[in-house]
């Protein structure tokens, strides 16, 4: 008989579930599916119906499990997935990918040279780099990612999978994920996922009476109404409607000749006691009494089938069950000592004996064919003998080469069952080490949790020391603080002085980080209570860097005085010691203080912390150099060059997040440069997936960009729909608040010529400032406020002088206004030839920051024509031209009314403007005019000129004067040769 029925019984709801899933996948509909049940239920088998219906369609598959030995590996289900899938075909050469092959190569071998040296890549890089992986996978018709057993993955897979099944709807992906109903992460996840409706929950029931008759029919390959009756109430009563259990009693009863064929038993449909010891059934019959024959559970039926094999084989299995579900080679090599013909044997007779299967996931491994089974292997010998093989095995594996996450927590599994549970928590505690060192905190975390709760008492401070340094690193810093302050202060087994010190401090560099002023205090007085003396150089620069980093958080402005001094002691003694992070902090922090120097003292700590991160080959801290110089230079020139530098520096680093929040700077800088598209592009590509990689600095940024690239264009209804999700993203109250309100809300009201609205923006801008003390200089505070408190007379040179002599001052956006505002002061003065250098020198460079130039000249050309200095009429043709052509009719019509005001002839709007030359559209010529110019190629005469313009030839000659007086031409036969030139030249 077979083993497994060939089909899936009682599951067609499931069935078409999954089918129906695999179908939407044509429209680029994805869907998230967790089959949750016990153990033999089902879940695998409808994986395996999902599996060969994908393969049946063309949709490419990758499959992996979690493992019970594998809760410290990080991505360990995903890296079996897509090596299914790679073992068959090459990893993807699709261009979109390059950003994210180095957080990929975390779970593809064969990028592993993509990776960046000194990083590791973030959960939610991964799961993003991820993301954009299927979908190319499955852009030609879907993919499926089935990921079995859940329960056992590490925790960083369940937290990729979460962000998958949040993020795959729109995409042509079908995840499918099995789960045991134990309480746990798996499981919290399903039923989150269901309850947000992004994932769907098919909780596998018990199969029915009539349902265990077809399964045993499929098995028997027998019609099911052959089947006999007493057969089918047993196996209901006994697995109580689990598939797996019925098979495995089923398999029990014919090898114990219970159930058996005429043909296995010719004897059996004659005889006088035929009828009482048989019940036929087409082929098949029962012999005997089932009451008290038949075994009552499936750990009794493994027991009765243990017993049939050989001895050697009986070892074998024994070792096997006792290292584990699924059975490395290498392992099993090692543990039973045989060589290799000898072990293949062995394996090829314990698949015969239905004990183990190939392991699907792994080609050269095995499995037993389910979890139950290898508790009822185990469950028929003496405890005794148990922690004898697992000790006999932990001493194996334990000698057999260098430690990994994976070897330390299998050998302390076996330490467990060998009843030494210091020994296993020293291994677990190995385990987490490792797994943090590889980027893995929360994995980290759970093994050292585990570890101190075994751990004795010699070794349970050091696991408590390094389980808080892991919390810390997972960002769950209550109980890091909490775990910190337990840790004991007398006897034998307390930490060194030092140690606490180091863990006092991270903690603290922690708590500063995350804008946790209190903790951040308790952590410091913590460090230094426990140095000696004052503590060695480098442990007080340690705290001291901190601690001016502290004076940057709001409410602790009282630190500001010695928070240089600090920084800069660190500095030096950080280098001198030859500590090139901590350095690289101090530096970092004493540049975020230096600003209200200026930003050349600014520039000078960060140029240093570059040199310090490039010499030690800190490629994390060069990039922090690098986009905070970047952020400088932007700022105070206009020129993105350092920015980019910074983006090729997180390209390097394979951070995805880093790229992102370089990004941000960069469409920012777009949209201050006049350059909407570049600016669109970085925001329809960085948006999205910062928000759904909960990168919330850079997400707030991108969309308080967004919103300023509507405000200044004057589109406000954009504006505020877009500062909506910024307040809903945690925007209101954040230190972009003064930018918002300036840089946005202000620049949009000064285009829709709302001056009254733009000075409330900036004194709510201002009031906001003066509360909450930072170093955004963008807010207007330094440029525009200070220009339209000059323009509506409430300010003067003094006011002008103390803002001039700022750091804000120095910045490009605001040097622009500021030196409208001397221009429209010197104006005022009388002298004139000042006032028209000061605009002279504003207008030297247009193209810089285009959308603040042109509103300036609007802005002074208003101020010029009331005190009858400069050249107003030609600002404001220039001012008028650009916001006509960016679609801002407010401002373009303002200097349209000042112009008419000024006395000059203002040429109406017509269609066809946008293809005037530009030259000749700064001289006022009209649509119309230029189309008389471009007919004087051909050298025609008024006559004909009327003709083809259906106007009169009077009307022809006002249009050639006009031409005439526009362009400076002399003649007709001139303007004849301009367009002769424009026909050439376009």
């Amino acid at each position: 008989m077979r083993i497994t029925s060939p089909v899936t019984i009682g599951r067609q709801e499931e069935i078409s579930l999954l089918e129906r899933s695999l179908t939407q996948l044509r429209e680029s509909t994805g869907r998230t599916v967790f089959l949750v049940g016990e153990p033999g239920i089902g879940k695998s088998r409808l994986v395996d119906h999902c599996v060969q219906q994908a393969a049946d369609r063309g949709i490419p598959v990758l499959r992996g499990r979690g493992s019970i030995t594998g809760g410290g590996t990080p991505f360990r289900p995903l890296l079996e997935a897509l090596s299914s899938h790679f073992r068959t075909t090459a990893p993807p050469t699709d261009p979109e990918l390059l950003p994210y092959r180095s957080a990929l190569a975390r779970v593809i071998p064969e990028w592993r040279n993509a990776a960046a040296p000194g990083r590791t890549e973030s959960v939610v890089e991964l799961a993003e780099a991820l993301l954009r992986l299927l979908a190319v996978i499955g852009r030609d018709g879907g993919c499926v990612l089935a990921l079995e057993d859940l329960h056992w993955a590490d925790s960083e897979s369940v937290a990729v999978t979460e962000y998958l099944a949040d993020n795959l709807g729109r995409l042509p992906v079908l995840l499918l994920a099995t789960v045991r109903p134990d309480p746990g992460t798996a499981l919290n996840l399903a039923r989150s996922t269901e309850r947000r409706r992004v994932a769907t929950v098919a909780t596998l029931r018990p199969l029915t009476a009539p349902e265990i008759r077809a399964l045993v029919a499929g098995c028997l390959d027998a019609p099911a109404a052959d089947v006999p009756d007493a057969v089918v109430e047993r196996l209901v009563a006994r697995s109580d409607g689990n598939p797996y259990l019925a098979e495995e009693l089923l398999a029990d009863l014919v090898d114990s000749k219970l159930l058996s064929t005429t043909t296995d038993d010719p004897q059996a449909a004659d005889g006088p006691q035929a009828t009482n010891r048989s019940q036929a059934a087409g082929g098949w019959h029962v012999t005997g009494d089932l009451d008290t024959t038949v075994p009552t559970t499936v750990v009794q039926s493994f027991g009765h089938r243990l017993l049939q094999v050989d001895p050697p084989l009986r070892d074998f299995l024994l070792l096997a069950a006792t290292i584990g579900p699924r059975c490395c080679v290498s392992a099993l090599r090692t543990v039973t000592g045989l060589d290799d013909p000898t072990l293949f044997s062995r394996l090829r007779a314990a698949t015969e004996a239905h004990f183990l299967v190939p392991d699907d996931s792994s080609p050269h491994d095995y499995a037993f064919r389910h979890a139950i089974t290898v508790d009822a292997v185990l469950a028929g010998i003496p405890a005794a003998q148990r922690a004898a093989l697992a000790r006999r095995a932990a001493d194996a594996l334990r000698e057999d080469g260098p430690p990994t996450p994976d070897r330390c927590q299998l050998v302390a599994d076996l330490l467990v069952t060998a009843d030494d549970r210091p020994g296993a928590a020293l291994l677990l505690a190995e385990a987490g080490r490792l797994t943090m060192a590889d980027g893995a905190s929360a994995s980290a975390v759970l093994l050292l949790e585990r570890a101190e709760s075994l751990a004795g008492p010699a070794h349970r401070a050091e696991i408590t020391e390094s389980l808080a340094h892991a919390l810390a690193e997972d960002g769950r810093l209550d109980r890091a603080f909490a775990l910190a302050g337990t840790l004991p202060t007398l006897g034998s087994t307390t930490l060194a002085a030092d140690r606490m010190v180091a863990l006092h401090t991270r903690l603290a560099w922690a708590a500063v980080v995350a804008e946790r002023s209190a903790e951040t205090v308790a952590q410091v007085a913590a460090a230094r209570a426990r140095l000696h003396n004052g503590g060695a150089p480098e442990q007080a620069a340690a705290l001291a860097v901190v601690e001016a980093h502290l004076a940057l958080l709001p409410g602790e402005e009282e630190r500001l005085p010695d928070a240089e001094r600090l920084a800069e002691e660190a500095a030096d003694m950080a280098e001198r010691a030859g500590l090139p992070v901590l350095a690289c902090q101090a530096w970092q922090v004493l540049a975020m203080l230096s600003r209200t120097h200026g930003f050349d003292v600014a520039d000078g700590c960060l140029e240093r912390m570059l040199a310090v991160a490039e010499t030690h080959g800190l490629p994390g801290w060069r990039f922090e150099a690098l986009i905070r110089l970047g952020g400088n230079a932007f700022m105070r020139t206009g020129e993105a060059r350092r920015l980019e530098q910074a983006r090729a520096a997180a390209e390097d680093l394979g951070s995805i997040v880093l790229s992102q929040r370089t990004e941000g700077f960069l469409a920012m800088h777009a949209v201050l440069s006049g350059d909407p598209a570049t600016a669109e592009e970085i925001i329809g590509r960085c948006l999205d997936a910062a928000g759904r990689m909960r990168n919330h600095a850079t997400h707030r940024y991108l969309l308080l960009t967004s919103a300023t690239l509507a405000a200044h264009q004057g589109r406000r209804r954009t504006m505020e729909h877009v500062l909506r999700a910024f307040r809903q993203a945690g925007g209101e109250g954040s230190l972009l608040t003064p930018v918002m309100l300036g840089l946005c809300r202000a620049m949009c009201a000064l285009l829709e010529e709302d001056r009254a609205t733009a000075d409330a923006e900036f004194a709510a801008a201002a009031a906001w400032e003066a509360e909450h003390p930072n170093v955004y200089f963008l807010a207007g505070r330094y440029g525009l406020r200070p220009l339209l408190a000059v323009l509506a007379g409430t300010a003067g040179w003094a006011e002008h002088a103390a803002v001039a002599a700022s750091p804000g001052a120095e910045l490009a956006w605001n040097r622009q206004f500021l030196d409208l505002a001397e221009a429209v002061l010197l104006g005022r003065e009388g002298r004139a030839a000042e006032a028209a250098e000061a605009v002279a020198r504003v207008r030297r460079d247009p193209g810089r920051f285009p959308t603040g130039h042109h509103l300036g000249l609007r802005l002074v050309a208003e101020a010029a024509l009331a005190d009858g200095w400069g050249d107003p009429v030609a600002w404001l043709r220039t001012a008028e031209e650009y916001f006509h052509a960016l679609d801002v009719p407010p401002v373009a019509g303002a200097c349209r009314a000042l112009l008419r005001q000024a006395g000059v002839n203002v040429a109406q709007r017509r269609r066809g403007r946008e293809l005037i030359p530009a030259g000749l559209r700064a001289q006022g010529v009209t649509p119309r005019e230029y189309e008389v110019l471009a007919l004087l190629v051909d050298r025609p005469g008024n006559q004909d000129l009327a003709r083809l313009l259906s106007i009169s030839p009077r009307t022809v000659e006002k249009h050639l004067a006009s031409l005439i007086q526009k362009t400076g031409r002399p003649d007709r036969a001139a303007l004849c040769r301009l367009a002769a030139d424009l026909a050439v030249h376009g």
